[in-house]
């Protein structure tokens, strides 16, 4: 069974790597949109994979390590594209969170990123 948790923050940033002139090397803001999916079996007792509140509580401090903060100045987020943003979250949560399975990082409604571990 796979379950899922929505979040979001907002949080500003740029992309020191890309070529010169590029729109996103410019400092801009998103609404960022972070899905947690978790997976495992449901419990006999308690009918379900994890407490919601469980995924919550996980992801608190690392969303307010990001919150209407400017990434690019957070160790480990130079570059902090969606991709790297995905990883850099999921190496946070994995360790209070042993069935994450997925995360998807959303910049824009448009635009995203699925991570599914190394």
């Amino acid at each position: 069974m796979e379950i899922f948790k929505q979040f979001t923050f907002e949080a500003a940033h740029r992309l020191p790597n890309v070529p010169s002139g590029h729109k996103c090397a410019r400092l801009h803001g998103h609404s960022f949109e972070i899905t947690v999916h978790v997976c495992g079996q449901v419990g006999e007792n308690t009918g379900w994979v994890v407490d919601f509140a469980d995924i919550s509580s996980a992801f608190k401090p690392i969303r307010d390590q990001l919150d209407h903060y400017y990434l690019n100045e957070i160790n480990g987020l130079e570059n902090p594209t969606s991709e790297n943003l995905a990883r850099w979250i999921w190496q946070r949560l994995k360790p209070n969170l042993p069935g994450l399975c997925q995360l998807t990082v959303k910049e824009t409604c448009t635009a995203g990123c699925i991570y599914r571990g190394d």
